[in-house]
């Protein structure tokens, strides 16, 4: 052990004759304990209600999806699909039309996009989590589900056999329109379920399948708008999206969850890292502390650094001294604050309702453990202190410690 690290910790544990010095320095540390269990609360309590949002935004988000670069549409060959199939990493994938429709029902009609899909979707999505009533449509039928914002703003019921849900697209081509059956394609439909995911979904999309969503917008056997993938658990999914890509060929842009969700990660990260910096700012101010009680002892000690010196301790051993004491001081202090913080982060997680921080009756705060956190909190306390403390030392000088 090093001569000014084995001082810094006699300084460190023992108390100063006066008491206001030893209530400073006890303020100093309360302060790194009590700013690192918060700054790591906060982030954990950040990265729940991002869990938590994004379960509903994702919750019907494939793995990988993979749309065209030219145009809306693309054709998917046989061949092709036998070597996607041959793709280990792949659990499963599904054929999907999706565009944007009109929908009229007793009346009232309303714009939003029709999702063709085939029998393979329900391999992708957890379908019976997301339907509120009825039941998922039948292959090859003209049935159809609906969001729940779709259903109450139409007036939309289930299995309404007595009243169809008309959907139109216009048709392509030139020349003068004689008549709505010119203008546009239609398809008769029945309501069998209503889905709940989010808002935006609820209130803008009906799900069909996939023969019906071709007959409506007059697309051929083979022609679809992207494909959905669900990976296996343990698949490499740059290694599997390179192995897709190869396959379908460049006219074709593959993207994950987080793309396909981009807008909405670029807003949870920029708040994520607004709260962090805010916080860190409030851990600077209380790291103004440690340098004051630093600057306190030094002054305290001014007879035993005397001694240290005489006896051969140069000025740098001396300011080494205070600096690995204050550094000491923020690690330990940072090291009991990420201690406490866990064990409450943990016990909202894994504890009793009855004690947890509720939202609703029903509903506790969310909050996500993640290491990342804790390496973060730690780094910025660590960094913090070794500033406040190169402060604090640097006010040693020859003058202070020399015999007078």
């Amino acid at each position: 052990m090093s001569f000014p690290l084995y001082i810094a910790k006699r300084y460190l544990r023992s108390k100063s004759s006066n008491n206001a010095i030893n209530f400073i320095t006890y303020i100093a540390i309360a302060g790194i304990i009590l700013g690192s269990a918060s700054l790591f609360i906060v982030l954990s309590g950040f990265a729940g209600l991002r869990d938590f949002t994004l379960q509903f935004t994702t919750v019907i988000d494939p793995d990988l999806k993979a749309e065209t670069n030219i145009g809306k549409s693309f054709f998917i060959e046989p061949n092709t699909e036998e070597k996607l199939n041959a793709i280990g990493g792949i659990a499963s994938y599904s054929k999907v039309i999706e565009e944007r429709v009109i929908a009229s029902f007793d009346g009232n009609k309303k714009a939003l996009y029709i999702k063709g899909v085939d029998a393979n979707y329900k391999k992708i999505n957890t379908l019976d989590s997301i339907l509120w009533r009825g039941s998922w449509l039948t292959e090859k039928t003209n049935q159809v589900v609906v969001g729940a914002g779709v259903s109450h703003s139409l007036n939309i019921g289930v299995l309404d056999y007595g009243k169809r849900i008309s959907l139109f697209v216009p048709k392509p081509g030139k020349g003068q329109i004689t008549s709505i059956e010119q203008a546009f394609n239609q398809v008769q439909t029945i309501n069998v379920g209503v889905f709940g995911v989010n808002d935006k979904l609820d209130d803008s999309h009906i799900f069909a399948s996939l023969d019906l969503a071709q007959e409506l917008l007059n697309f051929k056997e083979n022609q679809i708008t992207n494909l959905e993938f669900r990976l296996k658990e343990d698949a490499d999914e740059e290694e599997v999206t390179s192995q897709i890509q190869a396959v379908l060929g460049n006219t074709i842009t593959l993207k994950n969850t987080a793309q396909l969700n981009d807008t909405l990660y670029k807003m949870l990260n920029t708040e994520n890292l607004a709260v962090y910096l805010i916080f860190t700012l409030i851990l600077i101010i209380a790291f103004f502390n440690v340098v004051g009680s630093l600057i306190m002892m030094m002054l305290d000690k001014k007879k035993s650094l005397n001694t240290l010196f005489n006896i051969g301790a140069t000025v740098k051993d001396i300011r080494r001294i205070f600096f690995l004491q204050g550094t000491l001081m923020s690690v330990f202090g940072g090291i009991i604050g990420l201690v406490v913080s866990t064990f409450l982060i943990l016990f909202q997680l894994y504890g009793p309702d009855s004690m947890k921080v509720m939202i609703t009756q029903n509903l506790a705060y969310p909050v996500s453990f993640h290491a990342k956190n804790l390496v973060i909190v730690f780094l910025t306390i660590t960094f913090l202190g070794i500033i406040a403390s190169k402060i604090a030392s640097v006010r040693i000088t020859k003058n202070m410690v020399k015999t007078s």
